[in-house]
């Protein structure tokens, strides 16, 4: 099949990272539907390989951990039988964020049960080298998956925020008002003052805001798993080795000690093979410079 060349690659990358659906990409660069999906998983795979192999070793002082909801298809109340083996549902992404580098240092894309903490948990303790103070939420999973993964070697504290009660009969559609934070300390001896996942909710919002597939009330959800997989690990890697962040006025790769550049889309799409243009399009174009 045809390979699009380098600079629509680009383009078309450049669309998806921005929050951009699918069908508003193909309008916008021409690309066919399918084309533009191949990319995406091409893409996604290369970005979760990189990542994998590059974002090791490394120095974290805090760690703060947070899951985000998302749904494929449609909400777990919605799907039947036949289309929840499929993979529709509720879908959560697990996201470990260095508090100081802004570095997202491990995310894992699945359910939200006690398997997927351990799963989690474990990738981070592989990719730090020294001690560190974790913060998470007060889902209780942490407990286990945080002591199985990192031992004793830990600073740990849980931070459960506390809401304030709803009215009946009433419609919303963001969480109640926040009327406190409970902390509880958990292992070691964290510093109060620096038990907070406000860096990991922020770098939430901003995966809501850039994809598409995260958005609220609208039909831009992902339809497929795997898709969904893939989209998250390109923002990832745009995030940690593309982005500018504002505050470090370098990217969290940068100032992480993973890059010594701001990286640039085509950069980026170098991770993926070179396009390949078909035999029957070199004959073509021969015979036409033959006739020329």
């Amino acid at each position: 099949m045809n390979c699009l060349d380098s600079e629509t690659r680009a383009r078309v990358i450049n669309c998806l990272i921005e929050g951009c659906s699918i069908r508003a990409t193909v309008r916008m660069t021409g690309a066919a539907k399918n084309t533009v999906v191949k990319l995406l998983a091409d893409i996604g795979c290369a970005c979760a390989g990189y990542h994998n192999r590059a974002v090791r070793n490394l120095k974290v002082r805090r760690l703060q951990a947070d899951e985000i909801w998302c749904f494929v298809g449609a909400k777990a109340k919605n799907v039947s039988k036949e289309k929840k083996l499929e993979g529709w549902g509720d879908i959560w992404t697990w996201v470990g964020i260095d508090a100081d580098t802004k570095l997202v240092v491990s995310y894992l894309v699945g359910g939200r049960d006690g398997g997927w903490a351990k799963e989690f948990m474990e990738d981070c303790a592989s990719r730090i080298k020294n001690r560190v103070q974790i913060t998470t939420d007060g889902h209780r999973v942490y407990l286990d998956a945080v002591e199985n993964a990192f031992g004793a070697d830990i600073d740990y504290a849980m931070l459960q925020k506390i809401y304030g009660a709803v009215m009946e009969n009433e419609t919303r559609y963001s969480p109640a008002t926040c009327i406190g934070c409970d902390m509880k300390v958990v292992s070691g001896d964290p510093d109060p003052k620096h038990v907070s996942t406000s860096f990991v909710e922020r770098q939430n919002l901003t995966m809501r805001m850039q994809m598409r597939r995260f958005t609220r009330l609208t039909n831009g959800f992902s339809k497929k798993a795997d898709n969904h997989r893939h989209s998250v690990a390109l923002h990832y890697m745009y995030y940690n080795f593309c982005r500018v962040h504002q505050t470090l006025r370098v990217t969290p790769a940068m100032e992480a000690g993973l890059s010594d550049h701001v990286w640039s889309l085509e950069e980026l799409c170098t991770l993926l093979p070179k396009p390949v243009v078909k035999t029957s399009t070199i004959e073509k174009n021969l015979i036409l410079k033959a006739l020329g």
